[in-house]
């Protein structure tokens, strides 16, 4: 199995439209030149039809609602960002959380269409609890790091250790690692503990050289 490097765009002005496709691109370009990492990105719904037939990089959504064709007014229709060229989505991000029953229902319409799916954690029990759904990978990511300057690898590394150490009694899903993470040596260190990849946003999406950053994040899965 591949190691992972999702990059969420969020909602931010360096992930939305036209900077979207331009870091795809670069993305992309890169991922080609490391055939042992998979470089995905998490796209909002808009932009997801651009990127995926444009930069020929995988792209995941970043939520799906478990609804089906008809009267859901508002809501994202697993159907919908699949024909756009999703590949996959996240579920349960630390700003878009969902309770445990309509994670369920989540992820079954996702295995129903073939789509992937990471499940996004706040705590190794968290993560255990959603093991036991089956998706194809669990995000640990402690909130109070999201965003800031120190990587949960650094910080507590007792995290991932023990999600992974949960994650695996559950079932046997690849865990990833997010919160803080920015550089070579956070990605090195995750990789160390257990981790099979990493869930990074601003790290690369508001760095001032997003393709200089990604290049040293993939650097650190040497």
């Amino acid at each position: 199995m591949k190691h992972v490097l999702l990059i969420n765009l969020k909602t931010y002005n360096g992930g939305t439209g036209s900077n979207a496709l331009k870091l795809a691109k670069t993305a992309s370009l890169l991922a080609s030149r490391h055939s042992g990492i998979e470089i995905i990105l998490a796209a909002q719904p808009a932009d997801i039809r651009m990127i995926a037939s444009e930069a020929g990089i995988p792209v995941f959504a970043q939520h799906v609602d478990p609804v089906k064709f008809g009267s859901s007014t508002g809501w994202i229709l697993p159907e919908a960002v699949k024909a756009a060229g999703a590949s996959g989505t996240l579920l349960n991000h630390s700003e878009r959380r969902i309770d445990i029953e309509t994670a369920k229902r989540s992820v079954a319409r996702c295995r129903e269409l073939g789509l992937r799916v990471v499940m996004c954690a706040e705590s190794p029990e968290k993560a255990e609890e959603l093991a036991s759904l089956k998706p194809d990978y669990i995000a640990i990511e402690p909130p109070e790091l999201i965003g800031g300057d120190i990587s949960v690898s650094k910080a507590r590394p007792e995290v991932i250790t023990e999600s992974i150490h949960k994650v695996n009694s559950a079932a046997h899903i690849p865990v990833l690692c997010g919160a803080g993470v920015k550089d070579a040596e956070d990605v090195r260190k995750a990789i160390e503990l257990g981790a099979k990849g990493i869930l990074v946003a601003s790290g690369v999406v508001k760095a001032k050289n997003p393709e200089e950053a990604i290049k040293d994040l993939l650097s650190g899965f040497a």
